[in-house]
């Protein structure tokens, strides 16, 4: 691709990723108007349903966009997953009842999940993985990202207060509609013409099973009691439904998510740490809207501009993580730091109190998205450079699914910790109640919630401890495959060229970690100039 079509393609990733992510926030902050018009008397109890309609289809669709990417092509999956999202959003602003718009949530979802995880493919494509114009790509994508992350209930509120709450989803065509066609014109993509199996039965089953675990982080100890039937029975299904995937994994001819991936330690280890940060952040996020709401008694639309000095921290650290990859600052570096500025913030958070000056709060949260606008796209492009060329698309999904399970998991497993700690120091009730007590009840109530909510925080200081050590042991030496574009042939390739192809092309380089197939002493390696 020409420079001209490279600036284009790199600007059609960053407004796709945008969307995606506002799309996932947008919604919770126009649910008063949403239900006063289509449902004013049930639909406040299908309120979840219409928050994790979205999420619940992006994540189970995950896993298969990764294998489509590297058997398709990374440009036609990405052009359909556009496609789906516009027609979830125009269904969706044309909703008429609850049921229908939670129905066109999860078609937008569906869509969703792609215009994210195959957006990173992309960008990975537009040049080599090892290049340093992906790297600053990449973690800018990152930045924008978590910017759209924070600033989506802005949006939100705005667009529900001062025009309909259609437009909400209605936004999203024209913008959309250029991205299909600036894509469709602009977008030359390598593709190695190679078919591979999908593993629909893997894809059945790794949907099954994260739909099965995000049941229980929604339902349990809100909707349902961690020890009811229904939460124990989704927890069993989830235990089984992962143990049949693995199983499938292990003995597929093409397997949807190869178990050699995880014999690479930077994979191994970047999954991990990208699970274990998602815990953090989303947790973080979340209670930090329920410190100021409930501690603070700040209105929600007024407590969701808190929200803007972690995009600013998530910006400018972006920004300066893109400039410093430049002149040869490691994705392991911007890994490790942003970890740790993440955890300081997140203690300088747990020590809050009922009467913490608010300026002292968005400082915090200034050091909170800096951290993780570090850490944001980093890894990606870490596991990226890691990954064999041929399963580029799974490598990415793979981090952005375990990002995704890891903030379903850390959102619920922070409110249990929330509810347990408040129900030892509180007067009393769940923390539902604390608006409406009165006088000293409410004073003491407050006091409790505030150091329950730290002890939430202390966790997720913790977690992100956790990763921070994991992080230090991450390997940034990319194999055979993944960081340049090898043409040595396999031995069997040399003796037979595949017919139909070009005697020159041998297709993707396959992975070597254990250093088999090397040259001769002396021999330069074969790569293309």
């Amino acid at each position: 691709m020409t420079p001209a079509r490279l600036r284009i393609g790199f600007a059609v990733c960053l407004v796709t990723m945008l969307l995606a992510v506002l799309d996932t926030n947008i919604v919770s902050a126009a649910t008063v108007p949403i239900v006063r018009e289509l449902d004013p008397l049930h639909g406040v109890d299908r309120i979840p349903w219409l928050i994790s309609a979205f999420s619940l289809a992006a994540t189970a669709a995950l896993p298969l966009y990764g294998k489509l990417c590297d058997s398709l092509g990374a440009k036609k999956v990405f052009l359909g997953a556009v496609a789906t999202f516009l027609l979830g959003s125009a269904l969706c602003g044309a909703a008429q009842s609850m049921e229908q718009l939670i129905a066109f949530r999860a078609v937008q979802g569906l869509g969703g999940g792609g215009l994210m995880s195959v957006t990173m493919v992309v960008l990975a494509q537009l040049k080599g993985p090892g290049q340093k114009g992906t790297r600053k790509g990449a973690g800018t994508g990152g930045l924008v990202a978590g910017a759209g992350m924070a600033l989506g209930p802005v949006v939100g509120g705005l667009l529900a207060d001062h025009a309909d709450w259609r437009w909400i989803f209605y936004v999203n065509l024209p913008v959309g509609i250029a991205v299909l066609i600036v894509s469709a014109l602009a977008l030359k993509l390598p593709h190695h013409g190679e078919r591979h199996r999908i593993d629909f039965l893997g894809a059945a089953l790794a949907a099954a099973f994260s739909t099965a675990l995000l049941l229980v982080t929604e339902w349990g100890g809100r909707d349902h009691a961690w020890g009811s039937p229904v939460i124990l029975g989704l927890f069993g299904g989830a235990v089984a439904l992962l143990a049949l995937f693995l199983w499938r994994q292990a003995t597929a001819a093409e397997p949807l998510l190869p178990l050699t991936m995880f014999r690479i330690p930077a994979l191994r280890t970047g999954f991990a740490v990208q699970g274990l940060v998602g815990v953090a952040m989303m947790g973080s996020l979340v209670y930090v809207m329920i410190y100021l709401q409930l501690a603070r008694g700040i209105a929600p639309t007024s407590a969701s501009l808190f929200m803007i000095p972690i995009a600013l921290g998530i910006a400018a650290s972006g920004l300066l993580t893109g400039r410093l990859a430049a002149r040869g600052w490691s994705e392991k570096a911007a890994v490790i730091s942003g970890t740790a500025c993440a955890a300081v913030a997140t203690l300088l958070l747990s020590a809050n109190g009922a009467d913490t000056d608010l300026w002292v709060v968005r400082a915090e949260l200034l050091l909170l998205g800096a951290g993780f606008g570090q850490t944001l796209g980093q890894l990606i492009v870490l596991v990226q450079q890691s990954a064999p060329r041929h399963q580029l698309g799974v490598a990415t999904t793979g981090v952005r699914f375990f990002q995704t399970l890891g903030s379903s998991l850390g959102t619920a497993f922070f409110g249990t910790v929330l509810a347990r700690v408040y129900a030892d120091r509180g007067p009393g009730g769940s923390t539902s109640a604390i608006p409406a007590l009165k006088g000293e009840a409410h004073t003491r109530a407050v006091d409790a919630f505030s150091s329950s909510i730290g002890v939430v925080f202390l966790c997720s200081a913790g977690v992100l401890v956790l990763a921070l050590l994991l992080a230090s042991r991450l390997r940034t030496d990319a194999p055979a495959g993944a960081g340049r574009k090898s043409v040595r042939p396999p031995d069997d390739a040399v003796a037979r060229p595949r017919e139909g192809t070009d005697h020159q092309s041998t297709g993707p380089a396959r992975p070597d970690p254990a250093g088999l197939s090397r040259t001769a002493p002396g021999s330069p390696p074969h790569e293309l100039p």
